[in-house]
């Protein structure tokens, strides 16, 4: 065997990538479609895709990656799946798909999570899920049974994105207990099902698909999924993990004290926390980490910006559809504080880190005779960061440290000005690294399948690209805008809520 393939469904693409086992380097990768997929957006605040179209976007990549490279199927060990996190597919018996996917960034159930945090009970919920059951995978499906009724009479598992993907894979319905905690249907304080929650919304455990171990053998290839895919049959499929969990796993984070950052279409701070300590405001939210035991708990404390990646590509149709590369020498013209111009970046969806408010994107300061495109490009990756450390901050004060994080070499993190503002404005020491979703999903079904025999080995390949350090001089420029920014943050927050008063 030569070879480890992983698979990431994220939100606007499906990526592959191709793993030599002997050298732990990916030899290959590809992504599907070439332009974005689009979220279908039915009323404000929603967002849903077809699951159908990430499985043909899923051979699409494939039959890519074999034109590319042209390896041997019959040399694939492995298979790992990696995907956008909270999502919801309803499969009746059959197996066919009952409704588009409520995807992560959907805040229709914002309201039935509320409702359930003050009906169970605010401290019992933190003490037991770590989590408000807020606009999570579970009120998803409440809001389903109480809006959809013949819809939900006809489920007869739930699915996760990735869980989705393994089925069509296998033809197993099933899912981990990390996937279990993302959705919060997982009780951190009983290491149990969070049949609590369950009952207070009226569903079943037995919509619940069978859980697996997140490094194991879950399933194999059959022959249906193996001709479509042009792979072979019986091929293992031996990893899966949300993205974020998959994120920090590929960047090598695995136990307490580190921290791992993705700039995708959300951005995220991901940091390994071995102690159930929750934001009393459920700002930040609690997971089970990849490589979390009965016996040696390990759980991830995230925080999610939906708007990060997502503001950038609709900057870039703003701006006249310019390449990432040039928007980001644009953004280097205009100098730190992209004078006086604030970015709230806030325009996907309810956002955690506000307590689920729904919040929308604001431009402050704009100077007709001063501003330009660099400044606005400026000022929206200045506003991401400042989004992102609010958040860090939060995480902090929940016992979190966070001083050196590691995130792969691209998306935002492909901006010098982004990466600057990020280590000083947050005073962390950042690392970046030659990987990505799909490499991680490739290593996790390395160990699943027992080729490689812990982690250690099965990051021999993974390549440090460089270090950026803070600097004094700049650290103090980038607080000050930061502290301005959140001046008016806080000034918008109040008056949305006068507002809504």
């Amino acid at each position: 065997m030569k070879y480890l393939l992983g698979y990431d469904i994220g939100s606007s693409s499906i990526k592959a990538s191709l793993l030599d086992i002997a050298t732990g380097r990916c030899v290959a990768a590809v992504t599907s479609p070439t332009t974005e997929m689009g979220m279908d957006v039915p009323q404000p605040g929603w967002a849903e895709q077809r699951p159908e179209r990430w499985w043909q976007e899923v051979i699409n990549a494939t039959q890519q990656l074999k034109a590319q490279y042209g390896f041997d199927a019959s040399l694939l060990a492995g298979i790992g799946i990696t995907y956008q996190m909270h999502g919801l597919v309803l499969l009746d018996k059959a197996g066919h798909v009952l409704r588009p996917a409520i995807i992560w960034c959907d805040s229709r159930a914002v309201a039935i999570g509320n409702e359930a945090f003050a009906g169970l009970g605010e401290e019992f919920c933190l003490e037991n899920f770590l989590n408000s059951p807020g606009n999570f995978t579970a009120s998803k499906l409440k809001w389903v049974r109480e809006n959809e009724p013949e819809i939900y009479a006809q489920i007869h598992k739930i699915q996760l994105p990735g869980d989705y993907l393994a089925y069509q894979l296998t033809g197993q319905m099933q899912t981990t207990v990390s996937g279990l905690s993302e959705g919060v249907f997982w009780n951190f304080k009983k290491q149990a099902i969070a049949q609590e929650l369950l009952d207070y919304y009226g569903i079943s455990a037995e919509l619940l698909p069978e859980v697996v171990d997140t490094f194991s053998v879950q399933g194999h290839l059959t022959t249906e999924a193996a001709q479509v895919l042009g792979l072979a049959a019986g091929t293992p499929i031996a990893y899966r993990a949300g993205d974020q969990p998959n994120n920090a796993f590929s960047l090598n984070v695995l136990n307490a004290g580190e921290v791992a950052a993705t700039g995708g279409t959300s951005g995220v701070v991901y940091g390994i926390n071995e102690t159930t300590t929750a934001d009393a405001r459920s700002r930040v939210n609690s997971f089970v980490h990849v490589n979390s035991t009965r016996e040696q708990p390990k759980n991830g404390v995230l925080m999610c910006l939906n708007g990060t990646g997502i503001l950038n590509s609709w900057l870039r149709k703003m701006v006249g559809n310019l390449p990432y590369d040039q928007m980001n020498t644009l953004a280097a013209q205009a100098p730190v504080g992209a004078q006086g111009l604030l970015f709230l970046p806030f325009g996907n969806g309810a956002e955690r880190i506000l307590e689920n408010r729904p919040a929308a994107a604001l431009l402050h300061g704009v100077q007709f005779n001063v501003h330009g495109q660099a400044h606005l490009i400026r000022a929206a990756q200045e506003g991401i960061v400042y989004a992102l450390n609010y958040g860090m901050d939060i995480m902090r004060a929940s016992g979190v440290q966070v001083q050196k994080v590691r995130a792969g070499h691209a998306n935002m993190f492909l901006s010098p000005v982004f990466r600057e503002a990020f280590v000083n404005c947050g005073n962390v020491t950042l690392e970046l690294y030659d990987t990505d979703a799909a490499q991680g999903a490739a290593r996790g079904a390395g160990i699943g399948t027992g080729i490689y025999a812990s982690p250690k080995e099965a990051f021999n390949g993974l390549a440090l690209i460089s270090t950026v350090e803070p600097t004094p001089a700049l650290q103090a420029q980038y607080q000050e805008t930061y502290s301005d920014w959140q001046t008016l943050l806080v000034r918008e927050t109040r008056a949305a809520e006068l507002l809504l008063a």
